[in-house]
């Protein structure tokens, strides 16, 4: 029998390549080159034009474009995800540097490999301590706002090359007024080819497909020429310029892009400029993180595969390492050329792999024929790639499921496009975060009766159901922790005082997973208060972490009543002990209020512990 090596599995989490190689063969091989080469093909000219959107010379995308995808070939969970520039990571690493104020060419690339390192150093230091869920910080609402947002600016910061004049700014006010300040200034040829080439890209996006299948073409076909409408656009383009000499005409051109090998060596270690870059490689790193790791997990789901978040941390890590050391700039997963990917068959990341080899050939050999490719050309390209992530329904939506969330996405649009990308996310992460404060301050509280002929309670403005006098039954849903706990201490006090036919208090506490030290302290003074006025504090349903956490502190020795393991169980034995008196049945919410709760408001929200005071031995929680 042929002995087969056994890898470590603490080694194989870290390298999935191992993992997958394992099982390589010829018809893997075969469908993930056939998904290179159309990625490839749809990548060349997305790396030009999105090195152009950073402030950087076109061969700076393709650098960015080989060793990176190879680092993320060897240490990527997802079997299809493309890594390379992309046009919001691009268009943040423009406005780090700018902030810079580098006027030296070199000092500003040196600048783009830097903040490429040190994101991947933060990316990799969160993927080793397992810190994914800082992600979380960013909503899905902020994300397609900030998206949106920036989809707008992007397009915007490349009219410019269409219509071949000069304009500065890194918000959309200061764009719009600088390009309407040197709209005199138009370059009619380089309007002329800006325009053509952005609606050509427009019908290849959505008319070209249908046309080629309608004739009688294959769909992988049909698909690949698709893919390569850009490649057409800058093919024609350069030809045309070269042709008929547009450069004098004042067209701008890419011009000489050098041919060769990637520059490998270490970024620079000015300890000034990367203090100065800190933040922004930070904001740089969550925003590309969650990005990549949405379409990685969507795709993966398709087919049935896991993603590990902490391991996609490290793996993106690596590649903005790589990508810091060989001449380019910051990288992530990039949604389009993903799906590209998915679509086209690849089953593995050596897909990726292959698609550096064919970005180092094009660097290699293909440089030299792009002199003459316009640089409104791949404007287009990048206004037709993001023009697709402008979704402004998002508003719509949220406006009618949570206006929290509309105010959240509104916000960041506004900041967005008012000052900046860098504002505008940093706005998204602190919007997040208060209006989760403000929603978890003030917990959903309601006041609960038992449904008639069942054991289930329910709120009582919302079913028909029994209450007790003496008994008054309050459920929070939510943890109690300490931006809520004096919410609630206020709101069982507003409930009871007044009230001289209660004698019990339950706290229900089936949506309570987590009790902090401001939260005890509180139920510590609801205890005592109630004590004060002759009425017990009951928990019931308690969930079993945050019981063994109240077990160990004196508040169940203090507690004047019991815990029991349901809210059932606990009616049945305070009413048997003669404290309460018999049920109002069959009432309807509002009459439930009137009659079975007194004068008090509505509800206030429960909590479960562990048993003291008289009665019967309290039962363990669940």
């Amino acid at each position: 029998m042929k002995p087969t090596l056994r890898v470590p599995a603490s080694l194989r989490r870290y390298f999935p390549i191992l993992e997958w190689g394992a099982t390589y063969n010829r018809d893997t091989f075969t469908n993930d080159a056939v998904a290179a080469v159309i990625v490839t093909i749809m990548l060349i000219p997305q790396s030009l034009a999105y090195a152009l959107l950073a402030g950087l010379p076109a061969e700076a995308g393709l650098y960015a474009s080989i060793l990176p995808l190879v680092a993320y070939a060897v240490f990527g969970t997802s079997r299809v995800l493309a890594v390379g520039p992309v046009a919001v990571v691009s268009l943040m690493t423009a406005a780090a540097i700018g902030n810079l104020g580098l006027d030296d060419p070199a000092a500003y690339a040196a600048a783009a490999m830097a903040l490429a390192f040190l994101s991947g150093l933060f990316l990799l230091l969160m993927g080793i301590f397992r810190l994914g869920f800082l992600a979380n910080f960013l909503s899905h609402p902020v994300i397609a706002g900030f998206i949106t947002a920036s989809g707008l600016i992007i397009a915007t910061s490349q009219l410019k090359h269409i219509l071949g004049v000069k304009a500065h700014g890194h918000n959309l006010y200061q764009l719009v007024v600088s390009l309407w300040a040197h709209l005199p200034e138009v370059n009619w040829p380089t309007l002329l080819i800006g325009v053509s080439a952005t609606a050509f890209l427009f019908w290849i996006r959505k008319g070209l497909k249908p046309v080629l299948l309608a004739r009688g073409a294959r769909p992988r076909t049909a698909d690949i020429l698709t893919k390569a409408g850009p490649v057409g656009a800058v093919v024609a383009t350069t030809l045309i310029t070269a042709g008929f000499g547009l450069d004098s005409a004042g067209v701008a051109i890419v011009g000489d892009i050098p041919s060769g090998l990637p520059p490998l060596g270490l970024p620079s270690f000015d300890l000034d400029l990367w203090a100065s870059l800190a933040g922004s490689a930070v904001l740089i790193s969550v925003i590309g993180f969650v990005e990549s790791i949405s379409v990685a997990q969507t795709l993966a789901a398709k087919r049935r595969q896991r993603i590990n978040p902490d391991q996609e941390l490290i793996a993106l890590g690596a590649a903005n390492i790589a990508a810091g050391g060989s001449g380019g700039y910051p990288v992530t997963g990039g949604f389009a050329r993903s799906v590209v990917n998915f679509d086209a068959g690849a089953e593995t990341p050596a897909a990726g792999a292959f698609t550096a080899a064919g970005i180092l050939l094009a660097a290699l050999f293909l440089t030299p024929l792009l002199y003459f490719l316009p640089k409104a050309t791949l404007a287009a390209t990048i206004i037709v790639a993001v023009l697709s992530l402008v979704d402004f329904s998002i508003l719509k939506r949220t406006w009618a499921y949570s206006r929290a969330d509309f105010a959240a996405v509104a916000a960041t649009i506004l900041i967005t496009l008012g000052f900046g990308v860098e504002a505008g996310v940093s706005a998204g992460v602190l919007i997040s975060i208060l209006l989760y404060l403000y929603k978890t301050s003030r917990p959903h509280i309601a006041e609960v009766g038992r449904v008639p002929g069942t054991e289930h309670f329910r709120n009582v403005l919302r079913h028909r159901v029994e209450t007790t006098p003496e008994i008054l039954t309050i459920r929070v849903d939510e943890s109690l922790y300490f931006a809520n706990a004096r919410f609630l201490e206020d709101y069982i006090y507003d409930r009871v005082v007044g009230n001289k036919a209660l004698r019990h208090v339950v706290l229900m506490c089936p949506a309570v997973n987590e009790i902090d030290m401001s939260a005890l302290e509180s139920l510590e003074a609801i205890n005592e208060r109630l004590k004060s006025l002759g009425v017990k504090l009951h928990l019931s349903e308690v969930k079993g972490p945050v019981m063994d956490r109240l077990e160990r502190t004196h508040f169940l020795e203090a507690l004047s009543g019991r815990v029991f393991l349901s809210q059932h169980q606990a009616v049945e034995a305070l009413t048997a002990e003669g404290g309460a008196g018999g049920a109002a049945s069959g009432q309807s919410g509002a009459e439930t209020m009137a009659a079975g709760a007194g004068k008090g408001g509505k509800a206030c929200s429960g909590r479960q512990g562990g048993a003291a005071g008289p009665g019967p031995e309290a039962t363990p929680a669940a």
